[in-house]
């Protein structure tokens, strides 16, 4: 019998990392600490996963010492400016000197405490070139300070069996008295997946699909944007393509519409300026976004629209978190 890993989930969103680790580990992996500030996300987060223990809230405001002990830290931490404080003596600073006041130093806290034997991390692919590609030094120096080997990749999720267009960097940090020399990212095998493969099955609800008036609403925004040079806008998706990386803010939802001529009502059930356009034009749904980031059917999804979208645009790819999940474990086993 493998030995049982114990996991924690900060920054934890509705728990993509977690549930990418845990397909991979299957019944050897048990999470004994969750951190997410946002409360719909623990709304969502709460429905799917049965935890014993309350989701805490801030992770600045939490010691290290009261987080239980634990061998694998999953963090999506969000990117943000790294104030170079201090004497600015360069990357010869230890890492207070260097990333105060931001919220990747709570993970490096947290893990200089706990001494885990792997650090995981996701973030945007912006971190690699992110003030001159000094941001990601900052952190790679870090993990070295407190005693960790490092390796980072940016991969595509639309090579891991989702159709959606969407690189990340993924960081895997293995505590220097693990021999971790065959370490590897995985390359994706599965390419072949297209919109068409995570349609909902019709009818969809006509609320998804577009007012004829807010469609020139968009074509308007698309034509002043294009006069200016600027390629903002609405984008109609091919069914037998991949979607954009999927957002959780402004035009996350009208980058990735698609044409759905199945059957479907007219009638609106939403208030909505004129009437429901000929074209079926549509958003994609919850659901459909869900699967863009290969979470299962079972995943429940009880809140409104709107957050989804939001907590569905910040999630991960689980399939690519599992796929480098598995790479991890065959190291640690």
């Amino acid at each position: 019998m493998s030995d049982i890993f114990k996991s924690i989930d900060l920054f934890a969103g509705i728990g993509g990392i977690r549930l990418g680790f845990e397909r991979a580990f299957q019944q050897n992996l048990r999470t004994v600490f969750t951190s997410e500030w946002d409360e719909y996300a623990q709304k969502t987060y709460r429905l799917n996963f049965n935890d014993n223990y309350e989701i805490a809230g801030d992770i600045t405001e939490i010691n290290e010492s009261d987080i239980p002990d634990f061998d694998i830290c999953l963090a999506g931490f969000p990117c943000q400016a790294f104030s170079l404080a201090g004497k600015r003596m360069g990357f010869e600073d230890d890492y207070k000197g260097i990333c105060r006041g931001t919220l990747f130093l709570d993970v490096v806290r947290i893990c200089e405490f706990h001494n885990p034997k792997v650090i995981f991390c996701e973030n945007v692919k912006g971190l690699l070139n992110h003030d001159r590609g000094r941001t990601l030094k900052v952190i790679v120096k870090s993990f070295e300070q407190i005693g960790y080997k490092v390796f980072y990749q940016v991969l595509n999720s639309k090579d891991f069996g989702v159709p959606q267009n969407r690189e990340r960097i993924y960081i895997v940090a293995f505590r220097n008295d693990i021999d971790c020399e065959t370490f590897q990212f995985p390359t994706g095998t599965n390419k072949t997946t297209c919109i068409r493969d995570i349609l909902e099955d019709a009818p969809i609800s006509s609320k998804y699909y577009l007012s004829d008036t807010y469609m020139k609403t968009l074509i308007a925004h698309k034509e002043r944007h294009k006069s200016k040079g600027h390629g903002f806008g609405y984008e109609i998706r091919d069914l037998d393509g991949q979607a954009g990386a999927i957002v959780c803010g402004g035009m996350g939802r009208e980058r990735n519409l698609i044409i759905d001529h199945r059957e479907h009502s007219m009638v609106p059930v939403t208030h909505i300026k004129g009437e429901i356009n000929k074209d079926d034009i549509r958003k994609m749904t919850p659901r459909e976004w869900a699967r863009l980031q290969g979470f299962p059917d079972s995943y429940k999804l009880e809140i409104a629209d709107t957050h989804l979208y939001k907590q569905f645009g910040n999630s991960v790819t689980i399939p690519v978190i599992e796929a480098i999940a598995n790479n991890i474990k065959e190291i640690l086993q």
